[in-house]
């Protein structure tokens, strides 16, 4: 079965950022290669079970079995030895990424209290655009009485082929990602 987005992304979304970019071949048109999950856990360093749990409500989140992060090196203020557990990632490609891109856009981001919108400007010099969320209780997967305290992850989407931050916003603004509308400075 194909995702619902996918089928959006082949069959709208596609022809509009070829009209809107004056593209000629639909290889040259943005897409997005990945969405990594990533959750930081530095109180893993005094109790295992904090990262266990984290594990737990990711993979939950995600549908997939996340990756365990080491520290790098040694951080003596934050008492981190290096290779000591510190958090988790996942990678999702292909239909499990257009399938948890649906549920975070129509479902989890509307459930944020007082939501006005993702940042406009979040994208990296690789027009990867980066959102930082504070709490995983957003997400219906995650049962709310069995929070022993909130999560937060950022959620990175890599986007191949855009030639500018405008054609990466365009893709997730088609895709329906609502940015805040633009401060004026």
């Amino acid at each position: 079965m194909v995702p619902r987005l996918l089928e959006k992304y082949r069959n709208e979304i596609v022809p509009k950022l070829m009209e809107d970019f004056k593209l000629k071949n639909k290889m040259a048109v943005p897409k997005i290669e990945k969405i990594v999950v990533n959750m930081g856990v530095g109180e893993a360093t005094q109790d295992i079970k904090v990262l266990e749990k984290a594990v737990d409500e990711l993979g939950g989140i995600t549908g997939q079995k996340p990756l365990i992060r080491k520290a790098k090196k040694a951080i003596a203020n934050f008492k981190v030895r290096q290779g000591q557990s510190v958090g988790a990632k996942v990678t999702l490609r292909k239909a499990m990424m257009y399938e948890f891109m649906d549920r975070l856009l129509n479902i989890s981001l509307p459930r944020i209290r007082d939501f006005r919108g993702v940042s406009y400007d979040a994208f990296d010099k690789g027009n990867n655009y980066t959102l930082g969320l504070t709490e995983q209780i957003i997400f219906p997967e995650i049962e709310y009485d069995r929070i022993t305290r909130t999560q937060g992850m950022d959620i990175t989407f890599v986007i191949k082929n855009a030639k500018s931050v405008e054609q990466a916003r365009a893709l997730l603004r088609y895709f329906g990602m609502p940015f805040k509308e633009k401060e004026e400075k």
